[in-house]
């Protein structure tokens, strides 16, 4: 969310009976930052794939995109969904917010915080999004694989609220929030290694994220996908290799590595960056 808008929007917005986000999740962070604000109740219109519009918390990033800061207490009140608003969507957002949303759905099945309502989310939202993303990338215009991708990530989404967030995105968060990268960018690069280093003790949940894919390799299969959004490597994205430490010190302390179920040091985190660097 770009942190010069807040008070002057605030402003203009307290005599409002509600607020109305329409976009991605940037416009969304925004519309909940607002919120939190002014105690009024929001009602957001997705563009992407991010999920933003399930959570109450928000991140706030300067004008060139670095992250400063972030709150919560954000006033939700309703979703619409309208898949046309989406056909529009440029290749790269498309892919990178829809691997976003993916990450929700792995992330869900292993987490501290998941439960069954958030499993049967996670895996609806991986299977749909498993499906569409593919030819969504091939044709954007297609309006019935724009749709399934569409509801996919609202499954993806209400898994994120179910259950929150793990070491995929919490390496996202800090490496994007350092160089600016968009995080649905970040998150491509992030969850496969995640889910390797994960895999010895999720096992069980990180087979059922795969067979929702339809693979037997969640990690390989999510690379796949995102090589096919054209996410390859950290240092496409301006990531610096001699400052990967720092990143993985940043990493270590985030609320969703601290979920995690399987508990990673900053070291161990560090080679986990300079696997995808």
């Amino acid at each position: 969310m770009p942190s010069d808008r807040i008070d002057e929007i605030a402003g203009r917005a307290r005599q409002a009976d509600g607020l109305l986000a329409a976009g991605g999740g940037s416009a969304i962070d925004l519309g909940k930052g607002i919120s939190s604000v002014t105690g009024l109740p929001l009602v957001s219109v997705p563009t992407t794939y991010s999920g933003a519009e399930w959570t109450q918390f928000f991140g706030v990033r300067d004008p060139q995109r670095h992250m400063v800061g972030g709150g919560g207490g954000a006033h939700l009140a309703g979703i619409v969904y309208e898949p046309k608003l989406t056909l529009e969507l440029p290749r790269a957002e498309s892919g990178g917010t829809a691997l976003n949303a993916l990450a929700h759905c792995a992330e869900a099945l292993y987490v501290a915080g998941k439960s069954p309502a958030g499993d049967e989310q996670a895996l609806a939202g991986a299977s749909l999004i498993g499906e569409a993303l593919p030819p969504v990338l091939e044709r954007g215009d297609d309006l019935e694989v724009r749709t399934t991708l569409l509801r996919g990530a609202m499954h993806a989404g209400a898994a994120l609220a179910a259950a929150g967030l793990g070491l995929g995105h919490a390496m996202a968060q800090a490496v994007g929030g350092r160089y600016g990268i968009p995080h649905g960018a970040a998150n491509a690069l992030c969850l496969p290694p995640a889910l390797r280093f994960n895999e010895p003790v999720a096992a069980a949940e990180i087979g059922r994220f795969a067979d929702a894919l339809g693979t037997t390799d969640a990690a390989a299969r999510c690379e796949e996908l995102s090589r096919l959004a054209g996410y390859e490597r950290l240092r496409d994205l301006g990531v610096l290799e001699n400052e990967l430490d720092e990143v993985a010190v940043a990493t270590a302390v985030r609320p969703g590595a601290l979920a995690n179920p399987r508990p990673a040091s900053a070291a161990e985190i560090a080679e986990l960056f300079r696997s995808i660097w």
